[in-house]
């Protein structure tokens, strides 16, 4: 996993762990809901479920969220496919395994707004593409803090 710019201490206890569900890779961020303040994480493989469950584990030992947010890819009309029913899956493995609340939020476009950004900041390309998903669950979690009353 690529280690997070944000240091655990300095995240309250309203801590928000956020998951950018992909076939391949998960993207994670982390947020607070009193600041209302999001940053990218990184992102782990998420080929086999054990691992990812694994990787989930050791976020959650290190960051006590009181809470966990998963993005759901739905398409542009609002239709689910297969890759809506994995990470439903994946929210009900999370919320059966752990034992905390887990949301699910509508990522259409999280993806590309992601890429965007870096192209935006000079980081296009391949050399940055694995950043795509950590950032895509940052603007994930930050529209959610953002359209979410205090929690």
């Amino acid at each position: 996993m690529n280690q997070a710019a944000v240091a655990p201490s300095k995240v309250s206890g309203h801590t928000v762990l956020a998951f950018d569900f992909g076939a391949r890779w998960i993207g994670v961020a982390v947020g607070d809901t009193e600041t209302r303040i999001a940053s990218p994480l990184g992102m782990f493989e998420a080929e086999n479920a054990p691992r990812r469950l694994a990787e989930v584990e050791a976020l959650l030992r290190e960051w006590r969220p009181g809470r966990l947010l998963v993005g759901l890819p739905v398409a542009m009309d609002g239709g689910e496919h297969e890759m809506t029913r994995r990470a439903r899956r994946f929210a009900r493995q999370l919320e059966a395994r752990f034992g905390l609340p887990v949301d699910l939020a509508d990522e259409r476009l999280s993806s590309a707004s992601a890429r965007e950004t870096l192209r935006e900041a000079g980081k296009g390309g391949r050399d940055h593409k694995h950043d795509v998903h950590a950032l895509a669950a940052k603007i994930i979690l930050q529209s959610y803090l953002d359209d979410a009353p205090r929690r």
